[in-house]
């Protein structure tokens, strides 16, 4: 019903900048919030940002608060992940993720991007 598509990943320097960005197609009329996931080689799946889609309302997780700021463009059905102060210890793949609303009754639906992969040098 949703497809998520990420961009931006690549490689970067320690102290360097990248955007990712998410493009959701499909059913997107009941979107609850959309955010980004991570995940390291060996390392369960963390959560990273969210923003509250109604209220444009962000969350992040302490490790990355101060240096990431997720935001998003409704109009477009698309977030975006800008992460600065980038650090060795960000390297993962980082998921776009996707929570949709169901019916009256009926639980919410969670869907996943492809994965891009995001690599900081040290």
């Amino acid at each position: 019903q949703v497809q998520l598509v990420e961009s931006g990943g690549g490689m970067v320097q320690t102290g360097g900048s990248l955007r990712l960005s998410c493009v959701a197609s499909g059913r997107t009329f009941t979107t609850y919030s959309m955010g980004w996931f991570r995940q390291a080689p060996g390392k369960e799946r963390e959560f990273v940002a969210r923003v509250h889609w109604s209220s444009d309302t962000p969350s992040y997780s302490d490790s990355v608060r101060g240096r990431f700021t997720i935001f998003r463009d409704e109009a477009k059905n698309t977030v975006h992940l800008q992460m600065n102060s980038l650090k060795p210890e960000d390297t993962a793949v980082y998921y776009c993720a996707a929570r949709m609303l169901g019916a009256p009754g009926t639980p919410a639906d969670d869907y996943w991007g492809q994965g891009t992969q995001v690599t900081v040098s040290s």
